[in-house]
């Protein structure tokens, strides 16, 4: 399943939560999500202190975990989503 994460920094943590991420590798950010869940890809808005991340995963405590990494200095929301392709599977099978 496919999800979307969107989240919004903490206003007194966003110097810390930008240094940390900066300083991470790409394998410190696997690691950080773990071997169950694939990023299809993330997006910030720096100046907002908000971003969005999809990614897919079938295991609802790996997404739980991976957002409980970061609440200490952000609010996130998980949401399912659809693509397109699946989104026109389904409109199909609606009257």
């Amino acid at each position: 399943m496919k999800f979307m994460l969107s989240w919004r920094l903490h206003q007194e943590k966003r110097q810390a939560a930008l240094k940390g991420f900066s300083e991470m590798t790409a394998a410190d950010d696997a690691a950080d999500m773990g071997d169950n869940i694939r990023l299809i890809g993330r997006w910030h808005d720096v100046a907002g202190g908000t971003g969005v991340a999809i990614f897919e995963s079938d295991d609802a405590i790996a997404i739980s975990k991976w957002a409980l990494n970061w609440i200490p200095v952000l609010d996130a929301v998980v949401t399912p989503v659809l693509d397109d392709e699946e989104t026109r599977a389904l409109g199909k099978t609606r009257s």
